[in-house]
């Protein structure tokens, strides 16, 4: 049974998640703050997170934050504010979604199944042997997860880690923002075009000198060129 941890100062958005969400056969448990959730994950394992932005002693971004040291567990983020902003952040963070308040539950429970469905593949995908390329300063180490521009290695997101590693394996093919969509979050994802673009913009920045590498295709989408 997957196991999710659902984070929010509000009672009744707790309540009425965790019945339905136990309605449909996940086991689920409760946390007032982010710095309940903290403490909570450094017991406990959980298959998702589904944490609230704003809560009292510590918000759901500082707690998404701390959590990443020390386990990679799937975040599904929750906001009564939609700004582009916000979400940037939380994407820069290594959140896997983002939700807008009020939300419905059940579409709440089939994002989550999406999550779950992909971490699975993701894991199931490991490759056996090693598998890096270079770039002259810029390294993908594939294998380890690991990428370095002249020899320091730089800290991205797990979903910038994928779909870096998506454009590398491609290298040289115009690659449509709708391929790039269904081949990295999956075809039962519910986001949009939009998706695609926030998490190029955010990978080359980190990228720095490097972020030409990643060429945009206007009216198609992107190719990554080495």
């Amino acid at each position: 049974m997957d196991k999710i941890l659902i984070v929010d100062d509000e009672d009744a958005i707790r309540v009425g998640f965790k019945e339905y969400a136990e309605f449909v056969g996940y086991e689920v448990s409760e946390a007032y703050d982010g710095m309940e959730a903290v403490n909570i994950c450094r017991e406990q394992d959980f298959d998702v997170i589904v944490m609230d932005v704003m809560m009292p002693k510590m918000d759901g971004f500082t707690a998404c934050k701390e959590i990443k040291k020390f386990k990679d567990i799937p975040v599904l983020m929750l906001s009564a504010r939609s700004e582009e902003y916000d979400k940037l952040f939380g994407f820069e963070l290594g959140i896997d979604d983002y939700v807008t308040k009020p939300f419905s539950p059940k579409e709440v429970i089939a994002r989550i199944q999406v999550i779950i469905s992909r971490n699975n593949v993701k894991h199931s995908q490991m490759p056996l042997s090693n598998e890096i390329y270079e770039f002259n300063g810029l390294k993908v180490d594939i294998t380890a997860r690991l990428v370095s521009i002249d020899k320091n290695n730089i800290s991205l997101t797990p979903k910038e880690y994928d779909l870096l590693f998506y454009l590398v394996k491609n290298k040289n093919i115009a690659l449509t923002r709708e391929k790039i969509l269904n081949d990295v979050w999956g075809y039962s994802f519910y986001g949009d075009d939009r998706t695609v673009d926030t998490h190029i913009k955010t990978l080359r920045m980190n990228l720095g000198k490097y972020k030409d590498c990643i060429v945009t295709l206007r009216g198609v989408g992107y190719r990554f060129e080495g």
